[in-house]
């Protein structure tokens, strides 16, 4: 019976809160702890996963959380699994859109067999879905090498069951920046400043990068069922922090950003199109002159007429 029990991972696809669509017989509150036990033991496998290579553990991220249960419940009940929502959005997006700041990293995955409702087996279920994650070998291990990201601060954790279609969604969170208020909507040529501090004193601000994309369009189901990764857009203009006479940077400008020595910086930053989109405000740092610089926000703004 166990062998067939594992069978469900044959049918799981893997790519880059909790919710239960299809209701167990039991009360609220009975369902309630059976998320917080699901959320508990995915974050104990994760921080074991971490301990391993010596990584700061991780704490639960409310917010990302709330993000990841939407869009697990959206995966389960349309019969996909995407990193991309109904709307179109990717997951940056949707972490923005809902008030984050930070940059994050999604690991998705799914299986549409689970062999049964009851909690234990959820729990399993989902503990099987991680593994396959942790256990990628190189080159394909994108999802292994977000949950040991040493960047990475928090996580959020969403997983949804809709007639035995399980969704699992893993969306890790780098907190190091606090960012001013922004406007999360404007007018095409709009300027705005950018304007936060590092959370880390020892955190030094490489460049702050302006990317731009245009309106998403909901996508078809099928589209939708097609795995792929996702990224942010090819397009970005970068902003470099002001360096004193005679100092240039190559392309012999001398940046724009106002940086302090205790770690806040303004930027200025143009929505440099004519036409609707979005685009996404990424600061670049990095916690120690000999690693490489990591994205830690990602703000997302609408360009709108």
């Amino acid at each position: 019976m166990k062998s067939s029990r594992r069978a469900f991972l044959k049918s799981t696809s893997a790519s880059l809160g909790v919710a239960l669509l299809n209701p167990l017989a039991n009360s609220p509150d009975d369902l309630e702890k059976t998320f917080a036990e699901i959320r508990a033991n995915l974050l104990e496998m994760v921080n074991e996963e971490r301990a391993v290579e010596n990584l700061p553990t991780l704490e639960i991220d409310e917010l990302a959380t709330q993000v990841a249960t939407k869009h697990a419940m959206e995966m389960a009940q349309g019969y996909f699994a995407s990193h991309w929502g109904r709307d179109g959005l990717k997951p940056y997006h949707r972490y923005s859109f809902a008030g984050g700041i930070h940059a994050t990293q999604e690991n998705i995955s799914s299986a549409n067999n689970t062999w049964s409702m009851r909690p234990d087996d959820l729990k399993q279920d989902t503990a099987y879905l991680h593994v396959r994650f942790y256990q990628e070998k190189p080159p394909y291990d994108g999802h292994r090498r977000t949950i040991l990201a040493p960047q990475n601060t928090h996580v959020g954790f969403g997983v949804a069951v809709e007639q035995l279609r399980l969704r699992l969604v893993e969306l890790f969170v780098a907190k190091h920046v606090a960012v001013e208020s922004i406007p999360r909507i404007a007018k095409p040529g709009a300027e705005i400043f950018f304007a936060g501090r590092m959370l880390n004193r020892d955190s030094v601000l490489k460049a702050v990068e302006v990317f731009y994309e245009p309106l998403p369009k909901a996508p078809e189901l099928s589209w939708l069922r097609e795995p792929r990764g996702y990224s942010l857009p090819e397009e970005s203009r970068v902003l470099r922090p002001k360096v004193s006479p005679p100092l240039r940077y190559s392309d012999g400008s001398r940046g724009v950003i106002d940086v302090s020595l205790d770690g806040s910086f303004r930027a200025p930053v143009k929505l440099y199109k004519t036409e609707p989109g979005i685009y996404t405000i990424v600061a670049w740092i990095r916690n120690d002159r000999s690693e490489k610089a990591f994205a830690a926000t990602a703000v997302c703004i609408r360009a709108l007429r």
